[in-house]
């Protein structure tokens, strides 16, 4: 026996709200790989295999928050030499995850045979910020 509730997206959406920030990042991945399984019927394999690198590959929200606040910090020129060393650190890893997400973007560009700027902006992506 199945039982199928519909639940309205708007509520669903408060629900994940309320997720703790490893829950909604678990969630959040799961939620991806669920899309692309969906979309690859759909979707050639490799476009399929790239689009989850792709969404793989995105920074952590909490380790995106954590260099967003130290970055503020070295503004204000108020950052420890603790926190400067974390800065670089933090630096090193978003700027390999976004090489690969770049790598991965461009790659799925080509293959669709659009350009990088027009792909990430159909796909919601924003570029990195640069600091």
């Amino acid at each position: 026996m199945q039982i199928t509730m519909e639940l309205p997206a708007d509520e669903l959406l408060k629900a994940v709200e309320q997720l703790s920030l490893p829950d909604l990042e678990q969630f959040v991945q799961q939620t991806v790989r669920l899309l692309a399984r969906r979309r690859a019927p759909v979707l050639p394999r490799k476009e399929a295999e790239l689009l989850l690198k792709i969404n793989q590959t995105a920074p952590p929200l909490d380790l995106q928050a954590r260099y967003d606040e130290l970055a503020a910090k070295r503004q204000a020129e108020t950052l420890t030499p603790g926190e400067h060393e974390e800065l670089m650190h933090l630096t090193d890893q978003l700027d390999e995850l976004n090489v690969h997400r770049l790598e991965y973007l461009a790659e799925l560009a080509r293959l669709r045979q659009t350009s990088l700027s027009v792909l990430m902006e159909d796909l919601g992506i924003e570029a990195p910020a640069v600091v």
